[in-house]
């Protein structure tokens, strides 16, 4: 009976703990990232990238309400690139068939259908979380920014 009185009571401080742990670090939830981060990315990126929308660039200033968004075709264990997209600008849906991984400095969605229809997602609640910011979302059509 004795032993069975020391390991239920180490049992339960072992649990304890572990409850501890996780509370005390949670889990990582995917956000946006800054102009900055966003900036320094596609300065180092060797990624093939488009650009539309308004131009990037310290000679242009950005209006406050812009958005900035890469979307990417590949997925390379925790890296995003391959063909990517920048795009600068205000509230839109943009088509995005094949987009494996992107990335923002704001919260837009994500859908599974074009025209920012269908089964719809938003970055914050992004299951999978990659390098740089980045968000895997596989099997994504359109991207919604709400500027």
């Amino acid at each position: 009976m004795h032993f069975t009185t020391k390991f239920t009571t180490l049992a339960f401080a072992v649990i304890a703990a572990m409850v501890a742990q996780t509370a005390a670090n949670p889990a990582p939830v995917a956000s946006t990232v800054s102009t900055d981060e966003f900036l320094k990315w596609l300065d180092t990126t060797d990624a093939d990238i488009t650009y539309v929308g308004k131009p990037i660039n310290g000679s242009v200033p950005r209006a406050a309400a812009d958005i900035m968004v890469t979307y990417c075709t590949k997925r390379t264990q925790n890296v995003c690139g391959g063909t990517c997209t920048v795009y600068n600008g205000g509230s839109t849906c943009i088509s995005a068939p094949g987009t494996a991984c992107f990335s923002a400095t704001g919260n837009v969605g994500f859908c599974d259908h074009g025209g920012c229809s269908g089964s719809c997602n938003q970055l914050s609640s992004c299951g999978t979380r990659l390098d740089n910011g980045f968000c895997s979302t596989p099997g994504t059509s359109s991207i919604i920014v709400q500027a």
